[in-house]
């Protein structure tokens, strides 16, 4: 059980840093699969779009260093903490009367995978 919790908890970690990267290379095409519509165009648009790609790569970082550095369950208590992002996402698309297709599908199908993944980490924790 242990190698699939950490395969899960790698795999989590990479994807949001790729998800990130995205954001940081296209921020517009991204955002069309976030649940939004678009803000209204300008030339900071991109800037601000970019900021989610930041916080997407530090946030998958956090929990590679941890799976390098840290036990096991402090790997599970990063990604129960950082669920708290998706599921934050979920709300606020949901909020903003967004695509619920993406709330439910990207965003809270996201989340419930972090918490699978993190609790076993901390129950199984030594």
């Amino acid at each position: 059980m242990l190698w699939l919790t950490n395969g899960a908890g790698l795999l989590l970690a990479l994807a949001i840093i790729a998800i990130g990267t995205g954001y940081i290379a296209s921020p517009t095409t991204m955002m069309r699969s976030f649940g939004l519509p678009l803000p209204e165009d300008g030339p900071n648009v991109a800037w601000w779009l970019r900021l989610k790609g930041v916080r997407d790569i530090v946030a998958g970082l956090l929990v590679l260093a941890f799976m390098t550095w840290g036990s096991q369950r402090e790997v599970g208590m990063v990604l129960l903490i950082e669920a708290m992002i998706p599921a934050g996402d979920m709300l606020l698309v949901l909020a903003a009367k967004g695509s619920t297709k993406s709330a439910f599908a990207i965003h809270s199908l996201t989340a419930a995978i972090m918490v699978l993944v993190a609790i076993p980490m901390m129950i199984g924790a030594d």
